[in-house]
């Protein structure tokens, strides 16, 4: 007998009347019209089975400290940062872990079970590390984190920020992280980047970077990335993120930058609800987008992901953890409204995501690991519309979120007597 079937289900491939099966938390089968005794059936009554939601780029050390110990007034990254480093020494262990836990319950809720979180490592303490490896820890049987070394303050703009980052990554941090663009110069920039690479060529580990998070055309650190990358034979294994001075350079300059990020196979991600809020700040009219140029990457083959960087934090006043709400801006900032461009916004918060995170047994495939979203929505570009409620969660075939079905009931003459919104 198998532990659960999902019969009737749309899936994101476009297939429909799906039935998967599962046992001993793995897909076994899926196939159209599968009847097999299960401990658990659902109907998914032709709505869509997703594999979970995956974020690329998240700040979990700082989520939910909004207002604390000021708002940021001006809005910008730099005033954003600077509240940061008046923040860090009034952190603590426990109040950091409930905060990260408080919004690893909200990413679950929305269907959100991997997320790659930046952690800083700029303070001598490792406050910030320590706590999160504590919530890795704890969150293990039901979200996969994964953390960065991020120093913050640049690796070699701060003094001890090499000590630290190593330190870090001694204790069990996953990723390489560094922030080229916020060192002194560009040249202290670029050897950043080469240092940094060759650390997580020595360990064996994998890069993310925050590349060129600025309006400055002239900031090129992507340009080295990609090169150490090819130099040190760490391709797949990299990515820079956020890359927002691209949409200020000059085209035929990114003409010759987008082939050498894919012969690198650098992955990049793009910060959609951040990116747009923080960039063109110094600008009148007309002012700058400020996101990647997504559909140019994507085009030339470079994996590409969204994700959510900010939710409540010096930085950013908004946000729950919704990557529907990353991906639908992204959409809309990008001009991605064609049929197959919205479905690429859509694998930006699933698969791609998945396999710049190198995440084991995603998918809704046999032999896959049997987590899943039930949205109600019939298709990609519908949840996407509608931002669609999470009906239903599951990690390795267990439930671990329910949510009602959305309706609105009505009280019109000749009308339904209620409405969800999909479309007939």
């Amino acid at each position: 007998m198998l532990d659960l079937l999902i019969a009737n289900a749309s899936l994101p491939d476009g297939r429909r009347d799906m039935s998967v099966a599962v046992q001993a938390g793995r897909i076994v089968e899926v196939q159209a019209g599968l009847q097999a005794p299960a401990r658990e059936l659902i109907d998914a009554q032709g709505l869509l089975l997703s594999p979970p939601f995956v974020d690329a780029h998240f700040h979990m050390d700082a989520t939910l400290s909004y207002g604390l110990p000021r708002v940021n007034r001006s809005g910008t990254l730099l005033e954003g940062i600077a509240l940061w480093g008046e923040l860090k020494p009034l952190l603590t262990l426990e109040a950091l872990v409930e905060r990260a836990m408080a919004y690893c319950d909200w990413a679950v809720a929305k269907g959100l079970l991997a997320i790659r979180s930046h952690v800083d490592v700029c303070d001598d303490r490792l406050l910030a590390v320590q706590a999160l490896l504590e919530v890795r820890r704890r969150v293990a049987p039901y979200l996969d984190l994964q953390l960065v070394a991020f120093p913050q303050d640049g690796v070699l703009r701060s003094p001890n920020a090499l000590a630290n980052l190593k330190r870090a990554l001694d204790l069990g941090v996953d990723v390489v992280g560094g922030i080229p663009h916020f060192e002194r110069t560009s040249e202290h920039g670029a050897a950043s980047v080469k240092l940094l690479c060759e650390e997580a060529a020595r360990r064996g580990l994998r890069v993310d970077m925050h590349c060129d998070e600025s309006d400055d055309p002239l900031s090129r650190h992507i340009e080295t990335l990609a090169c150490e990358t090819q130099r040190l034979g760490l391709q797949g294994r990299v990515v820079g993120s956020h890359c927002t001075s691209m949409h200020s350079m000059d085209n035929y300059y990114v003409s010759k930058l987008l082939p050498l990020i894919a012969e690198s196979r650098v992955g990049i991600v793009a910060n959609p609800l951040i990116n747009i809020t923080l960039q063109g700040r110094h600008d009148t009219y007309p002012k700058r987008r400020g996101m990647t140029r997504v559909p140019e990457l994507l085009a030339a083959g470079v994996e590409l992901a969204f994700g959510h960087d900010c939710v409540m934090d010096p930085w950013y006043s908004m946000g729950s953890g919704d990557m529907l709400e990353v991906a639908a801006m992204g959409l809309h900032v990008a001009q991605m409204t064609g049929q197959d461009a919205m479905r690429q916004c859509f694998a930006a918060v699933t698969e791609a995501p998945a396999r710049l995170l190198g995440l084991d047994g995603y998918g809704i495939a046999p032999g896959c690991h049997a987590d899943f979203v039930l949205l109600q929505a019939q298709d990609p570009i519908e949840a996407l519309r509608l931002r669609a409620t999470r009906l239903r969660v599951w990690r390795r075939g267990q439930t671990v979120a329910t949510a009602p079905r959305a309706l609105t009931a009505l009280n019109l003459p000749g009308r339904p007597a209620q409405v969800d919104f999909l479309k007939a």
